[in-house]
This record gives C-alpha cells, sequence and structure tokens, in this order.
C-alpha cells in the first residue's frame, strides 16, 4: 500500500492523530516491514526506509521539512519507534522461531546459513543475512541458545514504540 493511496485519511487535519497513529501501525509500517526478516538489510536500505518513514510521519503531523522540526520530535509526537529497531525486531522474532523448530524442520534445513553455489563476481562479498543476524544478536548481546526460552526472547528483541 503506497502512502499517497491512504493520504487521505493520513493528511487529514479534521482526524485526530490517535487515529492517524492507529492507521499507521496496523496499515502502513505492517506493509512497510512485509519480509523484512528475511533480509541481508545493507545500510542503504536502512536509510531509505528510515527516509520514507519520516515523510509519512511529518506528512501525518502536518509539517515540512522547511519547519525545521527534527525527527525525534515528529517520532515523539506521534509515538511511534524507529522503523530500523522494528526491522531488527522482526528478524530476531523469525530467528527466535527458526532456532526453535526441530533440527529436520524444513524451515531449520532452508535457514540463514544457507549457502548460494557457483562462483562470486568481483569486488566486496554480498552481505549475507547470516551476517546481518550476528551484528542484530551482537547490538542486543543476546545469544543463539537464549531463543529456546520464548517468553524472555520476546521480552529481550521487543522495541516499544514511544506511547
Amino acid at each position: 500500500m503506497k502512502c499517497k493511496s491512504a493520504s487521505g485519511l493520513l493528511c487529514d487535519r479534521r482526524r485526530p492523530l490517535k487515529l492517524k497513529r492507529k492507521f499507521y501501525r496496523t496499515t502502513i509500517r505492517p506493509a512497510m516491514l512485509y519480509g523484512t526478516e528475511c533480509w541481508a538489510v545493507k545500510h542503504q536500505h536502512v536509510h531509505k526506509m528510515g527516509v520514507a518513514e519520516m515523510r509519512m510521519l511529518r506528512r501525518m503531523c502536518g509539517h515540512t521539512r522547511n519547519d525545521k522540526i527534527g525527527n525525534e520530535d515528529i517520532r515523539g509526537k506521534v509515538g511511534v519507534a524507529k522503523i530500523e529497531g522494528k526491522m531488527r525486531e522482526n528478524r530476531l522474532r523469525w530467528f527466535g522461531h527458526v532456532q526453535r523448530r526441530l533440527t529436520d524442520a524444513l524451515v531449520r534445513r532452508c535457514d540463514y546459513r544457507t549457502e548460494v553455489q557457483g562462483r562470486r563476481g568481483r569486488g566486496r562479498p554480498r552481505k549475507t543475512l547470516e551476517e546481518t543476524l550476528r551484528k542484530d544478536l551482537e547490538y542486543l548481546d543476546l545469544t543463539d541458545d537464549m531463543t529456546q526460552n520464548r517468553a524472555q526472547w520476546r521480552s529481550r528483541i521487543h522495541i516499544a514504540d514511544l506511547t
């Protein structure tokens, strides 16, 4: 779903911000984050997602870049967490799900450690999902074996919204 197709609701000044926030959290953000649990995310991807998110949030609040209002102020007003954190949460939630499965489960056999066969081209090696997950685990100070306790895992990886 494109933001512009929902702009009637998001940009309408007569609609309360609480309704816009709920619409953003339930419709826009899940559409943006669809499939991110399987991406080997580059900095460029995170940046583009963040820019798109901030454009939508500014439009929701009725502000433009010329108003010189900072991203954190806009984010605090709307009450949503950074999309980068939500992307990390999605990846780690999927990682925990896969790790808790039996070793002979299909999803476990096709997991993130699968290597692509063939000759690699010149230049820097492609970023893998395994590398992305390793950095995510390192960032939150987690280990692979913590995934077995589902309640603890979910509480450790959860990124709360600001409201």
